[in-house]
């Protein structure tokens, strides 16, 4: 005896019952582990984008727009203030004027290219959006700057006919943990130029 049609037909539904609640509970369990793992990498990701592909290359631009100012002034000019832009033909440090060797403070560099050590006259600051910002009293540091730009000018040899410029800028805060974004750029500059 043969079964009827009914029957197999039956019996095929009953086999294909779909999935319980107890499984999809856990499918979606796996799925939000996944999901939480895939958030934690797109938030380094976004940090790591942030601090080298943004900051580093602003300090990059900065150094680079403070170096032109510097190169473009005569080799023995000691008087030009750098701290503003325009340059003021007066008022400030220069590129350490022509004394022979370059003795300043009895270093023979003028500046520092140290950012966590500024010498005054060797530096500004930079807002947020790359615009100067005035120095506070006495040359202090003002209110909510984010990039800070020191330069250093110093004897490439005993005869002073080579001065070595070397600008340094770094960011006052940076998302995440660790360095700070700096970025240094060094040039020399020869007599007469």
């Amino acid at each position: 005896m043969k079964p009827t049609r009914k029957y197999h037909r039956r019996r095929r539904l009953n086999s294909q019952a779909g999935v319980t609640l107890i499984e999809a509970v856990i499918a979606l369990a796996v799925l939000l582990v996944v999901a939480v793992g895939v958030l934690a990498l797109g938030s380094v990701a976004v940090t790591t984008t942030e601090v080298q592909g943004h900051l580093m290359a602003r300090t990059a631009e900065y150094a680079q727009d403070k170096m032109e100012q510097l190169l473009a002034l005569k080799f023995c000019d000691g008087t030009s203030d750098t701290t503003v832009l325009p340059t003021n033909a007066a008022g400030g440090q220069g590129l350490a004027g022509c004394s022979a060797p370059l003795n300043i403070n009895g270093t023979g560099t003028g500046g520092s290219s140290n950012p966590d050590a500024a010498a005054p006259g060797y530096v500004d600051y930079l807002d947020n959006a790359g615009n100067l910002i005035p120095t506070g009293a006495g040359g202090a540091a003002p209110a909510g700057w984010k990039y800070i730009r020191v330069w250093q000018v110093s004897s490439a040899n005993a005869s002073n006919t080579v001065k070595q410029i070397t600008v340094s800028v770094k960011v006052s805060s940076a998302p995440g943990s660790g360095l700070l974004p700096q970025s240094t750029l060094t040039a020399l500059k020869s007599y007469p130029f």
